[in-house]
């Protein structure tokens, strides 16, 4: 069994590089979180020998690792992580100066503060309740439903539940059907947090490739022919993090696939409303049939802050996440259910705003990438953002050159199992123009750092300003 360190490292992306390149790449998971403060890393055998390296390098590359400060050795207690001056690492946001583009999200709509503004009328009525609701206000279930319907996939209020957030739709839906110890299918690269939350209840994790010019779906069948996973987790509209999307005929060989494995299929449509310039519009994977739960959410067309979201599914599964959910919450606010409902009833607008906001984004990332020699910037027709192929295996290189430059980015491994996709970078385009232009300018600085830079084992590790 691998230690945590090495499933996270990848035992592949660290074959052959320097004491100071697995240094790095350690760095790099303690600066994203994926390594926690304190934790006790794999004795110096032990990793050697997972990694199939000498323990000399081991040994190296916890030395300068030390120096640097991110790992502290205690007699008897073996080696933990730590950071330089023993300080706790702040969130990205408070340092005002920094850009964080580890998260992919506008701000919010114009319409949000007109919309809140209406709603107070619908709350005022509710002034006597709880203040929050189990399956969700049936208005608001109604008018996420008639949007099902409209997109092509006929859908009663009785099919849908309310939810804090796409996040807390997942984490539900595991709670009432997951099971540990099962197998799940799970498309590479991915959305990150749909990973812990599979790994957190249990599941072994399969994983079936993406990239910008979509999915391999024999691959994707074949493996869930073979393994049978208990569930499979897709993006198929607007991929996050590469933008594709599956098209309608390998959706219905997809859900034919699931259903004859007895695989439940989760289906993110978080990024489905995000188009810029697709020019079609795919059929719902909710339309192929009942072992299809779809996850939507507010955030990422309306504002991060709104923390609602809702789940497609038959009746007897939404019967059993309202079994499960007072186990761990309670239900939805109804302040951000009565916004919701007044969003909703004027979409045409609130897509109108997200297509331009995303196209001014879209159009900044695809000026800064064209000044950076050696990067292209593949088509985007819409999504969160645009999948960058570095022409080498350096994203982590990169990721901590951009923190010296003032940018939180998250290296290709972050998105992937067992630290592979070093070649790739996503970058959001979710920002507006000047603030894309501006994190382009240092995205440019870190790439000229990293390309220029010679990497040589015997030069120390230095510090790095913990953003």
């Amino acid at each position: 069994m691998t230690s945590r360190l090495v499933d996270q490292l990848g035992a592949q992306s660290v074959a052959g590089v320097s004491a100071a390149g697995l240094a790095d790449q350690i760095r790099a998971l303690i600066l994203d979180g994926r390594i926690t403060i304190g934790e006790r890393l794999p004795s110096e055998r032990a990793l050697a020998t997972e990694l199939r390296r000498s323990r000399s390098t081991v040994t190296r590359a916890y030395d300068l690792l030390a120096a640097a400060g991110y790992a502290a050795r205690v007699h008897g207690g073996g080696t933990r992580v730590a950071l330089p001056n023993g300080s706790v690492a702040p969130s990205p946001s408070d340092d005002e100066t920094a850009i964080d583009l580890s998260i992919a999200s506008m701000d919010s709509t114009p319409g949000l503060y007109d919309a809140t503004v209406r709603s107070l009328p619908r709350l005022a009525a509710l002034r006597g309740t709880s203040g929050y609701s189990l399956q969700g206000l049936p208005e608001l279930r109604d008018a996420v439903a008639q949007r099902f319907t409209q997109r092509g996939v006929p859908t009663s209020a009785e099919e849908i539940m309310i939810t804090s957030g796409a996040l807390n739709a997942m984490n539900l839906i595991l709670a009432a059907i997951g099971r540990r110890g099962e197998r799940a299918l799970v498309e590479q690269p991915t959305f990150p947090h749909a990973l812990e939350s599979l790994r957190r209840h249990g599941y072994r994790l399969l994983p079936t490739p993406v990239d910008v010019d979509g999915w391999d779906a024999a691959h994707l069948m074949d493996l869930v022919l073979r393994s049978r996973p208990h569930m499979a987790y897709l993006i198929p509209d607007f991929h996050n993090p590469t933008g594709a999307t599956l098209p309608d005929a390998a959706r219905s060989r997809v859900a034919a696939t699931a259903r004859s494995a007895g695989t439940h299929l989760i289906v993110d449509e978080t990024t489905a409303e995000l188009d810029i310039d697709r020019g079609w519009s795919p059929v719902p994977m909710g339309a192929f049939g009942p072992h299809v739960l779809t996850i939507g959410s507010m955030s990422k067309i309306a504002w991060g802050g709104m923390r609602l979201g809702w789940i497609r599914a038959e009746p007897g599964i939404i019967a059993r996440l309202l079994a499960v959910r007072p186990s761990f919450e309670l239900g939805t606010a109804l302040l951000e259910q009565c916004i919701a409902i007044e969003l909703l009833d004027d979409m045409p607008a609130l897509l109108g705003h997200v297509r331009e906001r995303l196209h001014a984004g879209r159009e900044a990332v695809a000026a800064g990438v064209a000044r950076m020699d050696g990067l292209a910037m593949p088509t985007a027709p819409g999504g969160l953002s645009t999948w960058l192929d570095l022409g080498a295996p350096i994203s982590t290189r990169l990721a901590l050159s951009a923190r010296e430059h003032g940018l939180i980015l998250p290296p290709g491994p972050r998105f992937a199992l067992g630290g592979v996709l070093e070649r790739r970078l996503r970058i959001p385009i979710t920002l507006t123009p000047e603030r894309t232009t501006t994190a382009m300018d240092r995205l440019a600085a870190a790439w000229t750092a990293v390309r220029d830079r010679t990497v040589d084992d015997a030069l120390p590790l230095q510090p790095t300003a913990v953003i």
